[in-house]
């Protein structure tokens, strides 16, 4: 039975300048620059790094799938934070880390505070606050 998600492996362009960059937004790793992979120490699911090309590689040597560069694929990644506050930080330390900030946090039609910005390789990425939000021991959002 499937029941949970242990990693999110995100295929990037440049190992280093990706390291660099979730490594300065507070992600922490034991890895060093020359990786050739790279996993976070979040609390509850595991951020990986891995060279694009090989991703595609590993998941058909014979036929790989055709990178995208270009466009939305359809999945965001989210944060979920504790305040308004946390969230200008964060969208704040990704664009000074060179991160775009695709949409600015701003009040939602939920009763949140949310934006979104797309990282070095293209992911899109929400941050968001809820005032009716709880958080276990691990600060994963819980969700009744």
């Amino acid at each position: 039975m499937i029941n949970r998600i242990n990693l999110i492996c995100l295929g990037v362009k440049n190992m280093d300048k990706s390291l660099a960059f979730f490594k300065a937004l507070g992600f922490k790793t034991n890895a060093q620059f020359g990786a050739p992979i790279v996993f976070f120490n979040n609390n509850g699911t595991k951020l990986e790094l891995f060279p694009v090309e090989e991703l595609a590689k590993d998941i058909n040597d014979n036929n790989p799938p055709v990178i995208q560069t270009t466009g939305f694929s359809g999945i965001t990644l989210a944060c979920n934070m504790k305040t308004k506050e946390a969230v200008d930080e964060l969208m704040a330390l990704v664009k000074h880390h060179g991160g775009v900030i695709i949409k600015k946090p701003q009040t939602t039609s939920w009763g949140g505070y949310s934006g979104y910005f797309r990282d070095l390789d293209g992911y899109y990425w929400e941050v968001a606050y809820g005032p009716m939000w709880k958080f276990d021991a691990q600060d994963m959002l819980i969700i009744d």
